[in-house]
């Protein structure tokens, strides 16, 4: 094992790690009132940079538009070739830049305030040129790059996709932004079946094992048998749940009892079986199940039977 490498590795991320904790240092007034701006802004959100800062511009504005703020990444060579008509009336327009002194952004700055957007920015130096012409700016000085040489954008592009993720936190904020918005924005994809996908939905394909309290052993077993789910319900003749039998309960009732022919279902059923509602997220159930340490679960109603999610359900789906 090469002790150097792992060394400077180390090394790396206690560098930008101090980087990150300064930041804290730098969230003021202005931080605020570019928060408050973009939320009352009746326009979009462009994003600008060239180089490093461009990525770390197109990841801020995925951020953005995945947490409810609508968003637009704009590269800063080519808005000075024709990207600027991207720019509407109501637009905020952010600039990125480490420096706040390159070309590209100098040559963009009048070109947007003559457009009459208000121009904000995240640059890492608040004497420079992007920090003096903008109407707010975020503050992202780094002492050091993690680089050897102190030259390549290590630090530096850390911190600044570390405020564009308190700004966007900020933003979820104000906007009330819920788990059930999130699922708008993320319906493909286990993450996204995590927060819209519901019991109703995985349920609606398995079979229904259920049997009436008078049913005889022989007639359960034959259900959870044929039905393959290891487990059936105990319903009247309206559909109320009444209980439930697993393959646990047959083996522990036979274990006990050497006379079996009169045994009917309500002689071994479990009262009060763990249920969930057909509505419920499917990820609600996989907590239950974690919780009672249980492979099955009885979906009901208003106390009427609707059928049996299993835990093979939620691994089919990548719930799990």
């Amino acid at each position: 094992m090469n002790s150097k490498i792992i060394q400077k590795a180390k090394e790396t991320i206690k560098i930008e790690a101090d980087s990150i904790q300064n930041l804290a240092n730098y969230i003021n007034e202005d931080f605020e009132k570019v928060v408050t701006l973009i939320f009352e802004s009746k326009g979009r959100l462009i994003v600008s940079g060239i180089g490093k800062s461009a990525i770390v511009a197109q990841k801020i504005v995925a951020t953005l538009n995945s947490t409810g703020t609508p968003s637009l990444f704009m590269h800063a060579a080519d808005a000075i070739h024709g990207d600027l008509g991207m720019i509407q009336e109501d637009d905020v327009v952010m600039l990125i830049s480490k420096s706040g002194e390159s070309p590209e952004i100098k040559m963009l700055v009048p070109l947007i305030k003559n457009f009459g957007n208000p121009l904000v920015s995240i640059v890492g130096d608040p004497n420079s040129f992007l920090a003096q012409h903008s109407r707010f700016f975020m503050n992202t000085y780094v002492a050091v790059e993690a680089c050897p040489n102190n030259l390549a954008p290590t630090s530096s592009t850390t911190a600044q996709m570390v405020m564009g993720d308190a700004l966007a936190v900020a933003l979820m904020e104000l906007n009330n932004f819920t788990g059930k918005d999130f699922a708008k924005y993320h319906p493909g994809g286990n993450l996204g079946k995590r927060l819209y996908l519901r019991v109703a939905d995985l349920c609606k394909n398995n079979l229904i094992p259920k049997v009436l309290p008078d049913a005889s052993l022989k007639e359960v077993i034959m259900e959870i048998t044929s039905k393959r789910l290891g487990v059936t319900a105990v319903v009247t003749a309206e559909n109320k749940l009444m209980g439930i039998i697993t393959d646990g309960d047959l083996r522990r009732m036979l274990e006990k009892s050497n006379v079996i022919d009169n045994i009917k279902a309500a002689d071994i059923l479990s009262l009060s079986p763990k249920f969930i509602h057909s509505d419920a997220l499917a990820v609600e159930s996989l907590n239950l199940m974690k919780q009672y340490d249980i492979s099955q679960l009885i979906v009901a109603d208003d106390g009427f039977y609707v059928g049996i999610l299993h835990i093979h359900d939620l691994i089919r789906e990548g719930i799990i």
